[in-house]
């Protein structure tokens, strides 16, 4: 039997590539809610990824699909954390703006994942400078935003002289919350000291 060479022949049908697969969002979602919970309860040192797959309920397959590793994932959370960073207060007066941002940050800080979390990438941060890279960053650029954007304003409402050392001005509205959630890891703060705080800081402000 013979075919004419001619004749349109069916061509074969293409598979699509084994990467192609769409990632799924949700799962995506429950990847990152399960790496916080992972982190809270075993730490970086001890989390795993067979670990992050049994809290989202996927195999090690759909995580390792996103992420390279461990620490890939890890530092893709603590990156999106400074894109997203806190809302910018806008009360009308820089005690307002400073009060309301304390009572904002003191309760991210006290939720029990943060607490946990922080303190053990801090730890972590000291042994692996692609960690500590990725915090600095994270904390930075998410209050640098924030309190350049308070302090802008107040210079704008005259508050504030213009000219004022943004630099500085980060490190005296942010470093004692930080201080006292994070690095001493001190109980809740005790009745009327977010006001006291927010009064002192005010008068820092308007000194520099």
């Amino acid at each position: 039997m013979t075919t004419n060479s001619d004749e349109p022949q069916p061509r074969p049908r293409r598979r699509a590539p084994a990467g192609a697969a769409v990632l799924r969002e949700d799962v995506t979602e429950a990847i990152r809610a399960a790496v916080f919970e992972e982190l809270a309860a075993a730490g970086y040192a001890r989390m795993s990824i067979e670990g992050i797959a049994r809290r989202a309920g996927v195999g090690k397959t759909a995580v390792y699909r996103r992420w390279r590793s461990k620490l890939h994932l890890v530092l893709d959370l603590v990156s999106a954390i400074a894109v997203q960073g806190l809302p910018a207060p806008d009360t009308g007066s820089l005690e307002g703006d400073l009060r309301l941002l304390y009572e904002v940050t003191s309760r991210a800080l006290r939720h029990p994942v943060a607490s946990q979390i922080l303190p053990d990438l801090q730890a972590e941060a000291a042994r692996n400078p692609d960690i500590a890279e990725a915090l600095q960053k994270a904390l930075r650029e998410g209050q640098d935003s924030v309190a350049c954007g308070i302090v802008t304003a107040a210079q704008e409402r005259g508050e504030l002289r213009p000219g004022a050392d943004h630099a500085l001005a980060l490190d005296l509205i942010s470093g004692p919350l930080y201080w006292r959630s994070v690095v001493i890891r001190g109980p809740k703060p005790p009745k009327g000291y977010l006001e006291a705080l927010t009064r002192a800081t005010t008068e820092a402000l308007k000194a520099l």
